[in-house]
């Protein structure tokens, strides 16, 4: 197997002749009108909420969201409601 070139060989110590203009700017491709900052379609209209936790918590939550055939976001959700619930709060939905 060979080795790779070392690019210190590839430094030059003149500086670059004054004649050499800069290269002209590239404009950015302009996305669709109403595109900005749009994701997926399942998205729309929702908040992203996110926490840190420890990783038991987190292989917690992801093995019963597993072992119930649901998602992880779906079990954040329930538990979300139950708190609401548990502080006379009206529960939300999904």
């Amino acid at each position: 197997m060979s080795r790779k070139p070392s690019f210190a060989n590839l430094r030059t110590v003149s500086a670059p002749p004054a004649t050499v203009a800069a290269p002209a700017p590239v404009a950015a491709p302009t996305p669709p009108a109403g595109a900005a900052g749009q994701g997926p379609a399942s998205r729309q209209g929702r908040k992203q909420i996110a926490g840190f936790f420890s990783p038991e918590m987190s292989f917690a939550m992801h093995t019963l969201a597993r072992r119930q055939g649901r998602s992880l976001q779906a079990l954040m959700a329930e538990a979300f409601n139950d708190v609401l619930r548990k502080h006379g709060e009206s529960p939300i939905g999904d």
